[in-house]
């Protein structure tokens, strides 16, 4: 099985993603964002398309071990079309979830996270080109829930015969 969770800077991706590898047991979590720390020097824009070619590589090798992967990340739909291209093999796999927490609680500080003014811009320019809203997967708005209870209802999502 293969996990997207998409979403803006600051939805809550990465809290998510760590939950859901808890309660599945076994599951290889997937920063993108890591693998970008290999190429820092490079700009932003430059080392995206880089590092999702290098995201679908782990990926594959984790499957292939039958290891589930979750992976959260932001995903425009061009970067989304791109790793459905490159995954297709496993397309029955793959589940993709985007949090779309309100604008005015995604650039709220939340926990011991104090958001930049550049992470504020990057959030604000995620919403403008439509991350929290794409027109794939699964949105779900998660303003007004805790963590917890948006890991549950990705899990009732992905395995709707259980309790």
């Amino acid at each position: 099985m293969i996990i997207f969770i998409n979403g803006s800077i600051n939805s809550g991706k990465s809290t998510i993603a760590k939950i859901l590898a808890d309660r599945l047991g076994k599951v290889a979590l997937v920063e993108v964002d890591s693998l970008r720390k290999f190429i820092d020097w490079m700009s932003i824009d430059k080392s995206i398309p880089i590092n999702l070619e290098n995201a679908v590589s782990v990926i594959k090798n984790f499957v292939k071990h039958n290891i589930d992967v979750v992976i959260p990340y932001p995903l425009s739909i061009d970067n989304y079309k791109n790793l459905i291209k490159n995954l297709k093999e496993y397309k029955d796999k793959i589940h993709v979830f985007t949090l779309s927490p309100k604008l005015k609680v995604a650039l709220k500080n939340r926990g011991p996270r104090e958001l930049s003014n550049q992470e504020k811009e990057r959030i604000r320019h995620h919403y403008d080109i439509g991350i929290p809203n794409p027109d794939f997967g699964v949105i779900i708005d998660n303003s007004n829930e805790t963590p917890e209870e948006t890991t549950e209802k990705i899990l009732k999502i992905i395995y709707p015969h259980t309790n």
